[in-house]
């Protein structure tokens, strides 16, 4: 990390909405800075993609957390992918650990970092170095609230920390039980991650105080389209497997519980497996679902005014094209 320090590094972030089409884009803008032009323009030895996604971290959930494969890749290496267990929870500050050492890892290299994904708070984590509470697990005070329903967790959040309740999936009992957990030991509200007014330079102290610059590239999809695209993908999805993956899954040891805490698809097709629910609920709950979650997204990147949404690759290039000058 030989750089004069006074000279931001770049890094840009590919986000958006579930479904969106944010992998895609990511690869595309990766391949075009790969090419003799782009590193002849900017400088570079082409870009590696660090994924931002909460679920795509553990091996094994591949079909149902739209995990992306070898082939769509196209020779672009990706990090922070099948890096957990499917058994064990994945937190944010392990995923924020290793995110920003395979970040310093490729800078030193003299690539250029693209992060991807549609977990706000991985993302806001990685680039803003936010410090989390150091709560290790407390045993006791999780075998109590396992004792409330769901609904109750969720009403006991809002209560003692709302900025945290109106982003988290109130159906997800184990972010509901660790977010209660921190808040209960800490005795306060968690930190809010806060984004650096101004302009895109911020500072990360974790990482050597490089200065970054950051492009973030928000794809902008319509309510409408994004409904249909979500459709499209869990059509798709239950055609070549997702059931199976879900079955492999308990066949390996993931308990139904920790299926159910893994959310959104793993959630309703353990429940269908277990005969709790039919396929036609099985399918309209994960629809429905997913819908919620991304408005629960868009809310979280809304926040933010330094997205630059946009609805095509040509004016993701151009932004790109812009920034690396």
């Amino acid at each position: 990390m030989s750089k004069n320090l006074s000279t931001p590094y770049k890094i840009i972030v590919i986000l958006g909405p579930t479904a969106s089409g944010k992998s895609e884009l990511a690869v595309k803008i990766a391949l075009r800075l790969g090419s003799r032009q782009a590193k002849k323009l900017c400088g570079i030895k082409g870009a590696e993609i660090i994924s931002a996604d909460s679920r795509q971290v553990y091996k094994g959930l591949n079909i149902g957390s739209g995990k992306i494969t070898k082939k769509e890749m196209k020779g672009i290496p990706h990090h922070l992918l099948d890096v957990a267990s499917p058994k064990r929870i994945f937190t944010v500050a392990q995923y924020q650990k290793l995110a920003q050492k395979a970040l310093k890892d490729i800078l030193k290299r003299g690539k250029l970092p693209i992060v991807c994904g549609g977990t706000g708070f991985y993302i806001d984590a990685l680039i803003y170095d936010h410090q989390f509470p150091a709560v290790p697990p407390q045993p006791k005070l999780r075998k109590e609230l396992e004792k409330l329903s769901t609904e109750k967790l969720f009403e006991k959040l809002q209560k003692l920390d709302p900025q945290r309740a109106k982003n988290i999936d109130k159906n997800n009992r184990r972010r509901l039980v660790r977010a209660l957990e921190i808040v209960l030991v800490t005795k306060k509200p968690i930190p809010k991650i806060i984004i650096p007014p101004g302009n895109n330079t911020i500072t990360s102290d974790s990482i050597e105080k490089i200065n970054y610059n950051i492009l973030k590239i928000g794809i902008k999809k319509s309510p409408a389209e994004l409904k249909k695209l979500i459709k499209k993908r869990l059509l798709k999805r239950l055609k070549i497997g997702m059931i199976k993956e879900v079955e492999n899954l308990r066949k390996s040891g993931v308990s139904w519980k920790r299926l159910d805490d893994l959310g959104l698809e793993y959630r309703y097709v353990s429940r269908y497996l277990r005969g709790l629910i039919t396929r036609k609920e099985m399918i309209d709950l994960i629809q429905k679902e997913s819908e919620k979650y991304a408005k629960r997204q868009m809310t979280w990147f809304k926040r933010d005014k330094k997205i630059f949404w946009t609805e095509n690759y040509r004016k993701a290039e151009n932004l790109t094209k812009d920034f690396l000058k």
